[in-house]
């Protein structure tokens, strides 16, 4: 891709205080897990915790969901060992041991600066397994961007109750700007979301209240992958996709880190 496209006309109050709700939460990190500090420039870092697994296996780096920490995945990433990877939970400017505050802007940049802090540390660790990420709810648009800039360095990107769909988020407020740069950056950002050819996992409650599934069907057909594939988990919301799908969750990561 060209130049990273910028997001600042989305740092809007407005938006910012129904799209984040940070949580200045920790907690200390479980036997098996390390905690990293991520430099994001401007004085700024942003915390991570990596839960391991093996050094020979896939590792997943992860950007949580609105309302999450990275610390709160302490009991989930058992799991994600138990369908063989390593977990890297990243969190936001301003949630758990993060500074700053954070905006739609600094949140696609900084998941830059933390993929390559991810990349680096596990090769310099030794860790020699395919790399992955993921995204779940607005933690999507950090796995997007990721997997757009850096996608001949990864073996697949995949999305947990997410969307692409800044047109929607753009259509329901007044952002107050230019309407050509408007249009000029959203078809910026759909061009990023198309030029993805990863693998891809999409994996979508169709009782999603949140992100309709539509809007995960729609990402599922602009990614121009000929490896893809979208796991339905029926009767699922979009807060208890994990517990009402969990078996056939994590068997549909399992096969496709593992393929």
């Amino acid at each position: 891709m060209n130049e990273p496209i910028d997001y600042s006309l989305f740092d809007r109050p407005e938006i910012s205080t129904i799209m984040f709700y940070p949580q200045r939460v920790w907690s200390q990190a479980p036997p098996g897990s390390t905690d990293h500090m991520v430099p994001v420039g401007q004085d700024v870092a942003i915390s991570t915790r990596f839960y391991v697994h093996d050094k020979q296996a896939p590792s997943i780096l992860f950007f949580h969901g609105n309302g999450e920490v990275a610390c709160q995945y302490d009991d989930i990433a058992p799991r994600y060992a138990a369908a063989g990877a390593n977990l890297f939970a990243a969190d936001f400017r301003g949630y758990g041991q993060s500074g700053g505050q954070p905006s739609f802007s600094t949140m696609i940049s900084d998941a830059r600066a933390v993929f390559e802090y991810f990349r680096d540390f596990l090769a310099r660790d030794g860790y020699s397994g395919a790399l992955f990420v993921k995204g779940r709810s607005l933690g999507a648009h950090s796995a997007l961007e990721v997997a757009a800039r850096f996608q001949g360095e990864l073996a697949g990107l995949i999305t947990e109750s997410g969307s692409a769909a800044l047109r929607r988020m753009a259509e329901r407020y007044d952002l107050g700007l230019d309407k050509e740069r408007l249009e000029r950056t959203l078809a910026m950002h759909d061009e990023k979301v198309r030029s993805i050819r990863l693998p891809f996992l999409a994996i979508h409650g169709d009782a999603d209240e949140l992100v309709p599934i539509e809007t995960a069907i729609e990402l599922y057909d602009a990614i121009d992958s000929d490896d893809k594939h979208i796991e339905i988990i029926p009767n699922a919301g979009h807060n208890d996709l994990l517990w009402v799908g969990l078996e056939q969750y994590f068997d549909a990561v399992r096969k496709f880190i593992s393929r």
